[in-house]
């Protein structure tokens, strides 16, 4: 319950996102009483609001369960949100590609497909490029591994259901178990690889970058197989998965403890 929670700005908008937030924090939906003992606002209040978001499209309701889910409106956030994500995230990639001397990347999943934001090329002159905006399917790629293992294992088998294994390159997982059992390793060891499963001759590194917990992203690097090899592999996943941290914690920075100051136009 938030109703403890101290007002340092507009009391309506405040509101307004507690109900957004419980919402988004729910598997799947909530009835009128659970985002009331979620949230800790009054009936009348949490009413009004309802009201206001459905008619912007930003929550619905359910007409069989009469369940509150959030609406499509939330969906307008979400290309210029990752466009931004990618602009944070660019001096962790800087600092990557320069430890590594190979292309960094970051990516995330939307729907059935992983699509890169973000990239880094190695300060090389022979380099492995991702084009930011480029999609991939998830089983051949080491940032789609990252981020179905640490997915909830239904929704990752609910997208390999919709999109098979195809086989890319013959280095690709086509085999159910096998792959479910690589995400098993994936999730257990902390990051994914992609030894030239989706491009011959290239080998991808990856470790997830989480937010409250969730896996929000993927950070890689990209480079010929011959010399991003697996000798000073231990250093660079340690690497790696520190600078991800250090992402996840920029990106909670200022989010509800009082730190991000909005100066008056």
């Amino acid at each position: 319950m938030n109703n403890s929670k101290p007002t340092r700005g507009v009391q309506s908008v405040e509101r307004a996102l507690d109900v957004l937030e419980a919402l988004a924090r729910s598997d799947g939906a909530l009835g009128l009483t659970g985002l009331i003992q979620d949230t800790g606002l009054p009936l009348a209040t949490v009413h009004r609001l309802l009201a206001t978001l459905g008619a912007r499209g930003y929550i619905r309701q359910d007409p069989e369960s009469r369940r509150y889910l959030l609406g499509p409106s939330v969906l307008k956030l979400r290309e210029p949100y990752t466009r931004l994500f990618g602009i944070w995230a660019q001096r962790h990639l800087a600092e990557l590609a320069e430890i590594s001397q190979e292309s960094a990347n970051l990516a995330v999943l939307d729907g059935n497909h992983v699509v890169y934001i973000a990239q880094v090329a190695a300060p090389r002159r022979l380099r492995m490029f991702t084009q930011v905006g480029n999609r991939v399917l998830p089983h051949s790629s080491a940032v789609g591994k990252v981020l179905l293992a640490f997915s909830p294992r239904a929704d990752a088998e609910q997208i390999i259901r919709r999109t098979g294994l195809p086989k890319r390159t013959e280095a690709t997982i086509t085999d159910w178990e096998t792959f479910f059992t690589e995400l098993d390793n994936v999730s257990r060891q902390g990051y994914g690889a992609d030894a030239g499963e989706e491009e011959e001759g290239v080998r991808c590194l990856a470790v997830p970058v989480f937010v409250v917990g969730k896996p929000v992203a993927a950070l890689s690097v990209s480079g010929p197989a011959a010399r991003l090899d697996t000798r000073h592999q231990d250093r660079l996943i340690a690497e790696m998965t520190r600078i991800a941290a250090a992402l996840s914690a920029s990106l909670r920075a200022g989010q509800g403890d009082g730190e991000t100051e909005i100066a008056p136009a």
